[in-house]
């Protein structure tokens, strides 16, 4: 009566998003925790205030400080979160345009200097041919220019 294949009752699915360093998550509860307790002072500061309750004045005034302490708690998440992506070097991913068009640019580079070194190995190639040609044609002519200087010599 059992089927071969079973089904799982949990199936896990991969997650878009990795999971927030452990530094950064603790102060984003910390954060959350505070801000919700922020805002329910408040609207019972609200509701105290409505109902003319003598509890209205100092709960005004600790819902005040509490929304100082809730930002304050909301920047360290942020500024948590900064400090270590600066430390452990989370590596950016920019879009796919930026990436392509700089894959793009690095490649016309290296062709331009793979180019630039190609020419001057050629015209390096070509000045020490012609030196070394130059050398045996200009001695040549060197020395038949001096033969010919001795017979002009000679002869006046």
């Amino acid at each position: 009566m059992e089927t071969a294949e079973r089904r799982e009752l949990w199936v896990e699915e991969p997650v878009g998003r990795r999971r927030l360093p452990d530094p950064v998550r603790t102060a984003a509860v910390r954060a959350v925790l505070i801000t919700a307790l922020t805002l329910i002072q408040a609207m019972v500061a609200f509701f105290c205030t409505v109902t003319a309750s003598w509890l209205a004045f100092p709960m005004v005034l600790t819902s005040v400080g509490s929304t100082v302490v809730a930002t304050w708690s909301v920047l360290d998440v942020w500024v948590t979160r900064q400090v270590w992506n600066q430390r452990h070097g989370v590596v950016s991913t920019p879009s796919s345009t930026a990436r392509r068009l700089r894959r793009e640019r690095r490649r016309a580079q290296r062709a331009a200097r793979a180019e630039a070194r190609a020419a001057a190995r050629s015209e390096a190639r070509g000045t020490a041919r012609e030196a070394a040609r130059g050398t045996t044609r200009g001695s040549a002519r060197i020395s038949g220019r001096q033969g010919a200087g001795d017979s002009r010599l000679s002869r006046a």
